[in-house]
């Protein structure tokens, strides 16, 4: 017995050689099945371009986003106006290292650095704070002696702030 929705057998035609009644059988057959595939699978969707308006709105929400990475950027620089990079460091001595570093800040302002000095374990072994600014440049390269309590194996920046 076969399912009310499973495909129809033929039955007594050959194909193509359905006249009269029974070519409508099969008519309503196919239409049967395409119905029971359409359920069982989905109903299928022309894929289409995207309409003039929806282009525009993608358009939009694209410039709004970049706008808003935008803002962002400049208000973090407003807000931290100061960017430090460690360039190397040099052991000189067990009492002494030299950390080289440039500070970014606009031309003008001052800015507190504090510099560390760290043994193998990442123990902080010396400190120093130094004042830099202002410049004419954005960016300036400076280099400072941080003496130690054993020998380091590192110096880096650990901080810059701007002078009020």
């Amino acid at each position: 017995m076969s399912h009310p929705h499973e495909p129809s057998p033929k039955v007594g035609t050959e194909a193509g050689s359905a006249v009269g009644p029974q070519a409508g059988a099969d008519a309503a057959a196919v239409a049967a099945d395409d119905e029971y595939l359409a359920d069982r699978y989905g109903h299928g969707r022309a894929r289409g371009r995207l309409g003039a308006g929806a282009r525009v709105a993608i358009g939009v929400a694209l410039a709004a986003g970049v706008a808003v990475a935008a803002w962002f950027a400049v208000e973090q620089q407003r807000q931290d106006p100061v960017s430090f990079t460690d360039v190397g460091f040099s052991i000189v001595s067990a009492e002494q290292v030299d950390v080289t570093f440039d500070v970014s800040m606009p031309p003008g302002m001052r800015a507190t650095c504090t510099l560390v000095a760290l043994n193998p374990s990442y123990a902080q072994v010396g400190a120093l704070q130094v004042q830099v600014g202002p410049n004419e440049d954005r960016t300036a390269r400076y280099t400072a002696e941080v003496r130690t309590t054993e020998r380091a194996t590192t110096g880096v920046v650990d901080d810059c702030v701007v002078e009020p």
